[in-house]
C-alpha cells in the first residue's frame, strides 16, 4: 500500500503562507542548491501529488510556466485535486476527486506501484487527512522566521502523535524535519 506524505514549508509560528494567499516570499530565506536536491529527490520518490483546489489553482499556474528540473517533475507527475464541486484540470496528468476526500483515500493508496502520495501545501487537505487519520508521514521545512500572522499549516483537530524520523539542517538556516506516524 502507498504512502500518504505530507511536505510543506512552516515558518516558526506555524505558518504556511502570510496574510494574503500565496504570500511565500519567506521561502526565500531557505531555498538554495540542499532544499532544490530534496525537492528533486523527494518528487522521484512520489508516485501522485494530491492538492485541495486552491492550492491545485496556484500551482498549476505557476508550475506550468516554470522551467528547470523541479518543474519538469511537478509537470510530468500524476496529480490528484480534492474538491467538492470540480474544478477545471488544465495541468498536464491531473484529475480531480470530487466529493468527500475520506471517499477515494483508500483507493488512491490502494492503487499499484510502490511510489508515494504526497501532499504539498494545501492546509485544509492537510487538516481534513489527518482528521481521518491517513497521514503516514509529515515532512516540513522549517524556515527560521517569525511572521506574526498569516495561515497556519494545522488546524485544530483531534491529537495525532508522530515520532521524529529525521532532523537536517541546512546551510541556509532551514531545517527539513521528517516524521513518521507514531506505533500504537
Amino acid at each position: 500500500m502507498r504512502r500518504l506524505v505530507i511536505w510543506d514549508m512552516m515558518t516558526l509560528d506555524g505558518r504556511f503562507e502570510g496574510a494574503g494567499p500565496w504570500q511565500l516570499d519567506f521561502h526565500g530565506l531557505v531555498w538554495g542548491e540542499e532544499l532544490e536536491a530534496f525537492s528533486i529527490a523527494q518528487l522521484d520518490e512520489a508516485g501522485t501529488l494530491l492538492f485541495g483546489r486552491r492550492t491545485y489553482e496556484g500551482m498549476a499556474a505557476h508550475w506550468s510556466e516554470a522551467t528547470g528540473p523541479v518543474a519538469e517533475r511537478m509537470n510530468a507527475i500524476e496529480k490528484r485535486v480534492a474538491t467538492r464541486a470540480g474544478v477545471a484540470s488544465v495541468w498536464t496528468n491531473s484529475r480531480p476527486l470530487i466529493g468527500e476526500i475520506a471517499t477515494h483515500i483508500d483507493a488512491l493508496k490502494a492503487q499499484p506501484g510502490k511510489q508515494d502520495i504526497f501532499v504539498f501545501g494545501s492546509a485544509d487537505l492537510t487538516a481534513a487527512l489527518l482528521d481521518i487519520d491517513v497521514v503516514d508521514e509529515i515532512r516540513l521545512c522549517l524556515v527560521p522566521t517569525v511572521l506574526g500572522g498569516g495561515t497556519p499549516l494545522f488546524r485544530n483537530g483531534e491529537r495525532r502523535n508522530f515520532d521524529l524520523a529525521e532532523a537536517r539542517p541546512l546551510r541556509s538556516g532551514g531545517v527539513i524535519l521528517r516524521y513518521l506516524r507514531a506505533k500504537g
